[in-house]
């Protein structure tokens, strides 16, 4: 136990999530198991995070008592007070990672231990009790376990994972949650590059911005998510079907619709680069994002970097023909390409598909190979 301690002692400094620890833990392995009797649902999954399966995760946490036993429950309806400060307060957060079954039948976890990192950070910024994120995790691995006949051995077909944290304070009174709950629910997906998408046509709106610095744009909480709907529809109006966000007087760009933004390109100094913004306050921190910088710094054939990007610099490149590819990556879709932009009035046309899709080909190929476990790697988690 001791050594438990010290160990949560080093994150939580680490992390500035100071507290009493009997108030910031659960056990895995006090976890309760309580299994559902339902068959498994064989519903088309065409939409995503319709389908879910028979079990879901739950941790109550309050302020007298912390962390109860983790239960591993028949999926079902949460009971909330209706004065719930997550429902009119949005004080709550949420994380999305995948479960893979590889050609070996082993079910794998993606570099889950930076989701668990980014929804610490998240329940700091909400102030939502922290946790320790090894305990979560094998909760999680748990959960996985007890569904996993739910997840075919399928290059198509993934279970999504999805971690969500709210305050329980049944009060409309703004306040710090003396109440909280955990939970995770599993949905049975298809993969983007099954579902037949096209590339995106993006909207560089100059009206809206995502977030700005200071704000919570670099934590993944539903308040970031819902309202970009209403740009979404306006986005429509122009023939697009996403959003590319920008930020400030020079256009600079964030990211696009829910996802990190990657620029392939020839660079104002002739150099051919993979670019991305930085993590300045605003960006989320994808794991996907995080992956492709780690492999193609791996490579070495190019420079790779996490810069300041402007749509002035863009169309520049665009108009002088340096632009390979520019494309928006993260959990759900892994790597979408880019196939046009409307801004101020013009229409910008990306190179096609076929002569700029190597790139993206090899990025796809490469973390596939790693989730589906025909690469080895420490970046995959057992189940």
């Amino acid at each position: 136990m001791a050594d438990r301690l010290f160990i949560q002692q080093k994150v939580y400094k680490k992390t500035g999530l100071i507290s009493k620890l009997i108030l910031c833990v659960h056990q895995a392995a006090d976890l309760i198991l309580q299994l559902s009797s339902a068959p498994i649902n064989e519903q088309d999954v065409s939409a995503f995070g319709t389908v879910f399966t028979n079990h879901m995760l739950t941790i109550e946490w309050d302020a007298t008592h912390g962390w109860r036993a983790p239960l591993i429950r028949p999926f079902g309806n949460l009971s909330l007070h209706p004065g719930c400060s997550s429902l009119h307060y949005s004080i709550q957060l949420f994380e999305g990672l995948k479960a893979y079954r590889g050609d070996d039948g082993q079910v794998r976890l993606f570099r889950p231990m930076l989701n668990m990192e980014r929804m610490i950070y998240s329940a700091k910024k909400t102030c939502l009790p922290a946790f320790e994120p090894s305990e979560l995790l094998e909760c999680i691995r748990k959960l996985v376990e007890v569904d996993q006949d739910w997840l075919p051995q399928s290059n198509s077909i993934t279970l999504y994972i999805r971690p969500t944290y709210i305050s329980t304070e049944p009060t409309l009174a703004l306040t710090k949650p003396t109440r909280a709950l955990l939970y995770v629910i599993l949905s049975k997906v298809r993969s983007y590059a099954m579902m037949g998408l096209e590339d995106m046509c993006l909207w560089a709106n100059t009206k809206y911005e995502r977030t700005t610095k200071g704000g919570t744009g670099d934590c993944k909480m539903g308040c970031n998510y819902s309202w970009t709907l209403y740009a979404l529809s306006e986005a429509k109006d122009y023939g697009c079907n996403e959003v590319l966000w920008l930020h400030g007087d020079n256009h600079q760009i964030t990211e696009v619709g829910k996802m990190n933004i990657f620029l392939h390109w020839i660079n104002e100094d002739g150099e051919e680069e993979l670019a991305t913004p930085p993590l300045d306050g605003m960006i989320l921190p994808g794991v996907t994002r995080q992956s492709i910088l780690d492999l193609t710094r791996q490579w070495g054939e190019f420079k790779v970097t996490e810069r300041c990007l402007n749509m002035h610099q863009l169309c520049s490149a665009l108009e002088q023909k340096r632009v390979k590819q520019m494309f928006g990556c993260g959990t759900a879709c892994t790597v979408s390409p880019v196939g046009s932009i409307y801004y101020q009035g013009e229409h910008w046309y990306f190179p096609s598909q076929e002569k700029s899709s190597q790139l993206t080909t090899r990025i796809t190929k490469e973390l596939r190979d790693i989730q589906y476990g025909r690469t080895p790697s420490d970046w995959t988690y057992l189940v």
